[in-house]
């Protein structure tokens, strides 16, 4: 979703500059009325390269689940916002917190003070707290949002978790192909350059070798020129479109990311119809928990769907996007009018799904990998092997 810079007037005219997202600069003038704010000019914010580093997911889930604990037992909002201030083990976050008591001391809301640290708070989580402030059940969003935030936590964890292995594979072999070409080949040809017509698999590899140990180093800086450029890249919203739609519909992968963005959004959408926001409202906050372009297309062609009195389940099944047995499950809650908790469940079992979607390509990347190598070492081994039945001959 694009994002847009604003600069606004608050109710005392203090002037605040920030960035906010939104589907259309009308769309971001609407929210910046929601909040009270007066707005003075908006513009699409120009593509930024940043490393930031933010706060934790579990640092957040904790923090959301303590606040709403402390205002259940019946603490002063801004006195629990100081209490989770005072937090010396998570000093970002403390600070973050300490912000927000000043802000909600000036008469804020708790919500506008978080969207001021969007390195801390994401948007979606900023979304859902306006709500509760303003259905008036805080407390039971900011327990169910550390619910959330804590399964998006442990579900990245086995993703990441996953991709160890392989990743130790692809290290473990560069540095043995490394060894064979810079140091293993060279002895070799030395021994053999006096032979006229070479084998062209042989001309291959010894080619190979001279690139390594001569061009080495600047190999290495156009591969970390090229890791920058599409980093950069990826800012650009063209080019992460483009990924994306790569990224959804990949072999293997693609179902994989599907399943993740699908278990996000029931999710996110789930937990905030069982808190009582309605079905419009909520689609609209719960598409960006998807964190894919295509999905969050979807969902606003379905979002205006159900504006216009269709189901929900029809046009999230056109999209294409998500699974027939989801849609299913999705239009027979519908019909049973307890879609909240139906979303909730989906979203449990999608995780377990993708569990097994994760177990099935660690699987596959292992043998295939083991092949790669088998592959690359024969390829060695023939171009070493023929000149020497030359010399034999």
């Amino acid at each position: 979703m694009p994002t847009f810079q604003y600069t606004a007037l608050d109710v005392k005219g203090r002037r605040i500059v920030g960035d906010i997202a939104g589907a259309t600069e009308q769309a971001v003038l609407s929210e910046l009325e929601s909040r009270q704010l007066t707005p003075v000019s908006v513009a699409p914010s120009k593509a930024r390269f940043t490393l930031r580093r933010g706060v934790s997911s579990s640092a957040l889930a904790t923090a959301y689940v303590q606040l709403a604990d402390l205002l259940v037992a019946g603490v002063p909002l801004l006195r629990a916002l100081k209490l989770l201030g005072r937090s010396k083990s998570r000093p970002r976050l403390a600070s973050a917190f300490r912000g927000i008591a000043e802000a909600v001391a000036e008469g804020e809301e708790l919500a506008d003070g978080m969207a001021d640290r969007p390195d801390v708070f994401p948007a979606v989580h900023v979304a859902m707290v306006r709500a509760g402030e303003r259905g008036g059940f805080l407390e039971e969003v900011l327990a169910k949002l550390g619910v959330f935030v804590s399964r998006e936590a442990e579900l990245k964890g086995r993703i990441i978790g996953n991709m160890i292995y392989p990743c130790v594979l692809v290290g473990v072999g560069s540095v043995v192909l490394g060894i064979i070409f810079g140091f293993f080949v060279p002895m070799f040809e030395k021994n053999l350059e006096h032979i006229v017509e070479m084998p062209a698999i042989s001309e291959l590899v010894f080619g190979v070798s001279r690139l390594v140990r001569q061009h080495g180093l600047v190999v290495l800086i156009g591969i970390a020129a090229l890791v920058a450029t599409f980093l950069w890249a990826r800012t650009q919203p063209e080019v992460r479109r483009r990924l994306t739609v790569i990224r959804t519909h990949a072999p293997l992968l693609g179902a994989i990311v599907r399943a993740v963005a699908t278990a996000r959004f029931c999710r996110m959408l789930g937990t905030m119809l069982t808190n009582g926001i309605p079905l419009l409202s909520a689609m609209q906050i719960a598409k960006e928990a998807a964190g894919n372009v295509l999905m969050e297309e979807s969902i606003d062609a379905a979002t205006e769907s159900v504006r216009a009195g269709e189901t929900l389940a029809q046009p999230l099944g056109q999209s294409g996007l998500f699974s027939e047995d989801v849609v299913e499950m999705i239009s027979v809650a519908e019909s049973a009018n307890n879609l909240g908790k139906v979303l909730v469940t989906i979203a449990d079992t999608i995780e377990r799904r993708i569990d097994r979607l994760m177990d099935t390509a660690v699987r596959l990347i292992e043998p295939a990998f083991i092949v790669v190598m088998a592959v690359m070492v024969a390829i060695v081994a023939i171009g070493l092997i023929l000149p020497l039945t030359q010399l034999s001959a």
